[in-house]
């Protein structure tokens, strides 16, 4: 008994284990000091509202793009604050999942997977915006929605924080005698993907990580397509690592080389 009513308990409760919608602004005013910033607001195909911002570089384009996907606590408005350094002379969007910030609507693993396609679409369709070169960057959680995108899109380039296996994966090794597998819905099954990826993959660790333990990151970087790079930040641990110089420079300087290779 005292096992189905476990297993009930997590059944009732998986949104909230899995998400953690933060609708508090990390920065007050973002804006970026190397882009015109602006927030937007985007429609899902469903109606739902999408809150963001979208961050232009001054000069004229057209210019490499990306999309952000943040992690499971993650509000990004931090990212039009960072902008500047991190994706330095590119096009950046950077919006809110359902549920978090201004977004309306409640999370879930197929509204994030949509909802990140039709971003992609919509900043290729920008006319200051070169549809060859789109990078898709995904922070622990997202880097499970930066997959998906990934292998259905064509992104030029991907770049995973702290990524992971599978949320299943991670969940079982947490509930250890619970059938998990029979009961969790949003699964961000990553490594099923991960051979699909033909777009060069940037892989970031945080030195110290309680949240997605290294092997777990081990299992999907073996099954990754096109694995360009996979390096662990000094002195970072898993909620700091986007914010540290270290990281940012890294990722710029990584997408800004893949931006300038010839298109095949």
């Amino acid at each position: 008994m005292l096992w189905l009513g476990m297993a009930a308990a997590i059944t009732a409760n998986q949104r909230r284990l899995v998400f953690n919608p933060n609708i508090k602004r990390e920065v007050l005013r973002p804006r970026s000091s190397g882009h015109r910033t602006r927030p937007i607001v985007l429609r899902a195909k469903d109606g739902t509202k999408l809150s963001g911002w979208l961050m232009t570089p001054s000069v004229v384009g057209p210019h490499p793009g990306v999309v952000y996907f943040g992690g499971r606590s993650e509000e990004v408005s931090w990212v039009a604050r960072d902008a500047g350094k991190l994706f330095p002379g590119m096009a950046v969007l950077a919006v809110n999942y359902r549920g978090y910030g201004d977004s309306q609507g409640d999370p879930a693993e197929q509204h994030m997977v949509d909802d990140g396609r039709m971003l992609f679409d919509w900043l290729a369709e920008r006319g200051h915006v070169d549809p060859k070169r789109i990078a898709v960057v995904g922070r622990s959680l997202g880097s499970g929605v930066a997959v998906q995108v990934a292998m259905e899109r064509p992104a030029n380039s991907v770049v995973l924080i702290t990524p992971y296996d599978s949320i299943l994966a991670i969940a079982k090794r947490r509930f250890r005698a619970m059938p998990i597998e029979y009961v969790l819905r949003h699964r961000f099954e990553s490594v099923k993907y991960a051979s699909a990826l033909t777009a060069p993959t940037y892989v970031l660790r945080a030195a110290f990580d309680d949240v997605v333990p290294h092997s777990h990151t081990d299992l999907l970087v073996a099954k990754l397509g096109r694995l360009q790079k996979d390096e662990t930040v000094p002195d970072s641990d898993h909620m700091n690592i986007p914010y540290l110089a270290a990281t940012q420079d890294r990722i710029a300087e990584f997408l800004s080389t893949q931006f300038m290779q010839p298109l095949a």
